[in-house]
């Protein structure tokens, strides 16, 4: 495959295998088995399975022969690719040279350079541990997720992913506390697999996310401001058809949008991205792509790197790929529906049911410990993927509400209330699904129908967070459902011991027991309905279950002792580390909206009135001209010139409200009540005068209106 061109390639893509050429631009298993001495492979691959630490002289033969295979591909550079507190990633380009012993140029690369880098750390969003002048940071080779290639006009960068940390180890990232998360988790989950005798087991969490996007025409996208800074429109008139015929979903894919599709699949494939579907999603030009399951961190990083690469390939198809929330108003938002589950080194995944699931002890523990971290921190589950832009699609008719609940379908749910009330049935096989149809095979029926009101859904052997955002870093979610279910791993573990003590040699009967009483303890969190509906509401009220209803809500809830204390006893997050990304959230969510706001104030007033201005001159003149002739003016043409220019007026009003709005926000230096400013006061401003501003696009005068409208933003992309 690598002596084939690009444009060979794509054009060939369907003559070639995938396994073929799947990681070749990666420094991964089967590069390194190549290209390494058996016995340091062999250490590597030890120090990556076991957790442990890589010697200096192994880390520096990995280094020469990544550094060869690099230069043969044609890389230039190298960089510590990393995940700042930004939610983007981030990346510092060093040349392979320095000088010889005789003052010539070499190409050189070594160990200590591969496993610690130096970024400036004052300068990436901090929260306060690191200060202005307390410059120093580092980036921590992350050996599980591999090394790859980026390609550049003139030249490869060899990328090699890595945690950000602080010059006394404070995490500046996300990636940090996903890897404290996943091994919490998985020490946990060890511990749980040696009461059921599996003793010494690797467990390791594991994610397939599924990437929803809209895509819209280049030079339409470059005429919008408020799609470029802020990656939705902040004024739109809804067209006359949006997705009410629900004709998009599952649709064929237009030639344009399926060449991007394959192009990027190629790029995907490369990098050792496992893409698996890609299809129509429900809203009109908006897509979906999902990979298959890997470890969390390395699907964290994959997520980030793909996002990347979409918006690349995007511009050279001449489109532009959207990534915000809610882009659109009227249509359906796009999310990231993290799928999670946990894996151990035998090929167990440990949220499958097997053949009978209540006679599935293991299973039924694994999925109690979720059933029991999402009642008790359900809360800060929602908090995970609080933002300003998700606030627009949590809770409307594609995403969950942003109550966390538990959808287990009807089985599951009938085995748990028969373990409840201690009559469980002897065996429930899968039922079968007989379509009546000859031609047609009959389908084993799933464990579970499939809800997609529900934010956590166990969906067959696996649990899907349906509330994360699309454009958001998917390693805060995943570091929270880790934590979560390594914490109620934790409690029932000990929980079985302490009725193991009073009844020796029962252990089945103890775990049997713990099961039990979690099943009682969390009812309240399992709710199979709509979640969409009052109904549910005012019930999860009764229940007693968190309701975050906005960010400012939620970013509170990373502040309540006992979510501080979740995080510090699982030795994921200090709680200096809490603080800083408190403060950080606090400071991104106050920034997207006064950028919003001052993106919306300079659309108002340099571009969208004037042409309202200029097409009441226009109306009226041609009145005018009407009456000069002696032809009666009509007194509907009146009317709606009048109206039109009343409505100019209110947006004039709506206008100076939301500078003042901004003004009052922008004096608050108090972070908390910046935020809370921002939110109570400017988001409302902005939202009553976008409302006029909608009504006044359906009357101005279509060749006059500035910017590209619904009907051209959601046109097919044939």
């Amino acid at each position: 495959m690598s002596s084939i061109s690009r444009s060979e390639s794509i054009s060939r893509l369907d003559q070639v295998k995938v396994s073929s050429y799947f990681g070749c631009d990666t420094f991964g298993w089967r590069t390194m088995q190549e290209r390494l001495p058996k016995e340091v492979f062999r250490s590597l691959r030890k120090c990556i399975r076991k957790g442990e630490r890589l010697s200096a002289e192994v880390a520096h033969v990995v280094a020469q022969a990544m550094k060869d295979w690099a230069l043969e591909r044609g890389a230039t550079h190298f960089t510590h690719w990393f995940q700042p507190m930004t939610g983007a990633t981030a990346e510092k380009h060093d040349a392979f040279i320095t000088w010889d012993d005789h003052g010539g140029l070499i190409e050189s690369f070594s160990g200590a350079q591969l496993i610690q880098g130096e970024p400036d750390a004052s300068s990436l969003p901090s929260g306060g541990l690191r200060t202005t002048f307390e410059a120093r940071g580092y980036t921590a080779w992350d050996p599980v997720s591999p090394a790859f290639l980026m390609n550049g006009p003139l030249g490869k960068t060899l990328c090699i992913p890595t945690a950000f940390i602080g010059y006394h180890g404070e995490a500046l990232d996300h990636k940090v506390p996903l890897l404290r998360a996943m091994d919490y988790v998985g020490q946990q989950a060890s511990q749980t697999l040696a009461l059921f005798g599996h003793d010494g087991a690797i467990v390791t969490g594991q994610c397939g996310a599924e990437q929803e996007y809209f895509l819209v025409d280049l030079e339409l996208f470059k005429a919008r401001p408020d799609l470029m800074f802020c990656n939705r429109t902040l004024q739109g008139a809804r067209p006359p058809k949006g997705q009410e015929l629900e004709d998009h979903y599952f649709g064929a894919i237009k030639d344009r949008v399926l060449r991007f599709m394959q192009d990027l699949e190629l790029e995907l494939f490369r990098l050792g991205i496992p893409a698996k579907t890609r299809h129509n999603e429900v809203a009109p030009n908006q897509f979906e792509l999902a990979p298959i399951y890997e470890p969390a961190n390395v699907a964290a990083d994959h997520n980030q790197l793909l996002m990347e690469v979409m918006k690349k390939l995007g511009e050279r198809h001449e489109l532009a790929v959207l990534l915000g929330e809610k882009p659109f108003a009227g249509v359906n938002g796009s999310g990231k529906h993290v799928n999670f589950s946990l894996a151990a080194d035998d090929g167990q995944n440990l949220f499958e049911p097997g053949h009978s699931p209540e006679e599935n002890l293991q299973f039924l523990y694994f999925l109690s410990s979720m059933l029991l971290g999402v009642f008790r921190h359900g809360a800060v589950l929602r908090a995970s993927v609080a933002s300003a832009s998700n606030d627009h699609r949590l809770g409307a008719n594609e995403a969950p509400p942003a109550i966390m609940s538990v959808f287990l379908g009807e089985q599951l749910n009938r085995i748990l209330d028969q373990l409840e009330s201690g009559a469980v049935m002897a065996s429930s096989e899968r039922k079968q699904l007989d379509l009546g149809i000859p031609a047609l095979p009959v389908l084993a029926k799933d464990y579970t129908d499939r809800n997609r009101t529900s934010p956590m859904a166990f969906t067959g052997n696996k649990f899907e967070f349906r509330a994360v955002g699309a454009g958001q870093a998917i390693a805060v979610p995943l570091s929270v459902i880790q934590t979560l279910v390594g914490d109620a791993l934790s409690w029932m573990n000990q929980r079985v011991q302490e009725v193991e003590s009073t009844q020796p040699g029962d252990r089945r009967q103890a775990i049997m027991t713990v099961i039990r009483e979690v099943v009682t303890l969390t009812k309240s969190v399992r709710f199979d309905g709509n979640g969409y509906s009052q109904q549910w509401r005012d019930e999860a009220a009764r229940r007693g279950l968190p309701h975050a209803r906005n960010t400012v809500e939620a970013l509170a809830v990373w502040e309540e002792p006992q979510v501080q204390e979740l995080f510090t006893r699982s030795g994921v997050m200090s709680t200096l580390e809490q603080e800083a990304r408190i403060h950080v959230r606090h400071e991104q969510f106050a920034k997207s909206l006064q950028i919003e706001a001052q993106v919306l104030r300079e659309m108002t007033e340099t571009q969208i009135l004037p042409v309202l201005l200029e097409d009441v001159q226009a109306k009226s003149s041609s009145l005018a001209q009407l009456q000069a002739a002696g032809i009666p003016a009509p007194a509907l043409v009146r009317r709606a010139i009048e109206a039109e220019t009343l409505q100019i007026d209110e947006a004039y009003k709506r206008l100076t409200a939301l500078r003042g709005a901004i003004a009052q926000a922008d004096a608050i230096e108090e972070i908390h009540a910046r935020t809370a400013s921002f939110a109570s006061e400017v988001l409302p401003a902005c939202q009553a005068l976008r409302e006029v501003l909608d009504g006044l696009e359906d009357q101005c005068d279509a060749r006059l209106w500035p910017l590209p409208k619904y009907r051209e933003l959601l046109a097919p992309l044939g």
